[in-house]
């Protein structure tokens, strides 16, 4: 009979590969159909927490010592708060249990970084994730040359914008953010033509989301990346000129792309037909005008709960009582609906605290960025930067598929981070630059 520490080695070692198999396939799966996405991260986080449940019972499942402290920690809270909330929601239970499992994603986060338990698989993953976001950014261009994708499975209202699988606001976003990894990681790739190969994917990925994808999302996350990705290749004594880069970049676009001169245009008309005393239907079709009429219930809100906020899945009743206070005859929205602003979404659900907890922890993300090295840190601080922006114009985090994509690729860029920081620990890139 094989001897029991035999046994062990070889589950030892089907784990170390189970464990691999599911972060690749969660990475892949963000730019999959929703479906598939969702099947990925149950398994993720179901088999996730039963390895590390079976590694520390045996204490045989070495954790770094460099892990995401701060994240760890900031999702707890997040989760605990949130669940605490649901003693004074104004939600239906059902809907607020319905949004405390929206959040839940969060743990796929620190998940993937105690999964990953090396700098060659944190890469691997890294190489499936970019791998499967370059064919979704792809097909969006084989989608305007009119070319046929019969993989795409996005709505009939959202295919003639060049989604694939999704929205075209979430693919703006998604493809901004591949674009900033291309950059900052093209030194990692394999080859000879590696590297340029990454600098060109990350041109082409940004022209998707400029001229061929018409999110206005996309848009603002992509002009911020390219400014904070030309801040650091500025000597010092130039980087006070990265506050004009904005306007700049947007003057550009408006002469050299289309599709951002009709979105820009489109804004300053609906913003001029909306009119905070009237309000605005959520069937008009006015984007701008419905977000700035979502916010001003968001801020009445607030206002009348600032310390605890309305509980946990809130917005819908909040904002159907707020309407129905000035209007008795007013409609309504369907439960589990977001003011298309992730901000004050948590300020609806848990007052002014639940803005700075929001805040406290994206500085929290980025703190745990400073002592990676360079193509690390720059990467991960993109992937913040873009959420921060999503997040001033939409509930990123409490919607799916973005709020997934977003959770899957901080896992990743973190969990690189870390890794490569336990793998050269003496290489001087590995400590904090200034930026």
């Amino acid at each position: 009979m094989m001897h029991l520490s035999a046994h062990y080695k070889i589950l030892q070692k089907k784990i170390l590969n189970f464990r691999l198999i599911l972060v690749c396939f969660a990475a892949a799966s963000v730019g999959l159909p929703i479906a598939i996405l969702s099947i990925a991260k149950t398994l993720l986080l179901i088999s996730g927490a039963a390895i590390l449940l079976y590694g520390l019972i045996g204490k045989k499942f070495e954790v770094t010592a460099v892990n995401p402290k701060s994240i760890t920690v900031g999702v707890t809270v997040i989760l605990g708060l949130f669940a605490l909330s649901l003693v004074w929601t104004t939600a239906a239970t059902a809907d607020a249990l319905s949004s405390l499992g929206k959040y839940g994603k969060l743990l796929v986060i620190p998940v993937i970084v105690l999964l990953l338990k090396s700098r060659r698989e944190a890469i691997y993953a890294l190489g499936f994730f970019l791998t499967a976001q370059i064919c979704l950014m792809l097909s969006s261009w084989m989608l305007f040359f009119q070319l046929p994708v019969p993989w795409a499975t996005s709505s009939p209202v959202s295919r003639p914008f060049h989604a694939v699988f999704s929205s075209y606001l979430d693919q703006g976003i998604m493809a901004a953010v591949l674009a900033a990894l291309c950059w900052h990681l093209r030194k990692l790739a394999p080859g000879r033509f590696g590297p340029p190969l990454a600098v060109a994917l990350a041109v082409v990925s940004m022209a998707n989301v400029f001229f061929v994808l018409s999110g206005r999302s996309g848009h603002a996350v992509g002009i911020a990346l390219i400014s904070l990705a030309i801040m650091w290749e500025l000597p010092r004594r130039y980087k006070v000129g990265v506050f004009l880069m904005p306007v700049l970049l947007v003057s550009a676009l408006m002469f050299i792309s289309p599709t951002v001169k009709q979105r820009i245009a489109t804004v300053q008309t609906e913003v001029s037909e909306f009119s905070f005393s009237k309000g605005v239907s959520v069937n008009s079709g006015n984007s701008s005008g419905i977000r700035l009429h979502f916010w001003h219930r968001a801020v009445q809100s607030i206002s009348q709960n600032p310390v605890l906020g309305a509980g946990l899945g809130s917005w819908s009743s909040e904002f159907n009582r707020l309407n129905k206070q000035e209007n008795a005859v007013a409609e309504t929205i369907a439960p589990l609906g977001n003011p298309h602003q992730e901000y004050l979404l948590w300020g609806v659900q848990l007052g002014i605290p639940g803005i700075v907890l929001l805040i406290g922890f994206l500085l929290a993300m980025y703190r745990d960025t400073l002592p990676m090295a360079v193509e690390a840190r720059r990467s991960a601080q993109s992937v913040v930067l873009a959420l921060a922006i999503a997040g001033l114009f939409n509930s990123i985090l409490y919607d799916a598929l973005i709020g997934d994509f977003f959770c899957v690729v901080l896992g990743l860029v973190f969990a690189f981070g870390y890794r490569d920081l336990t793998a050269h620990p003496s290489d001087p890139a590995s400590h904090p630059q200034p930026v």
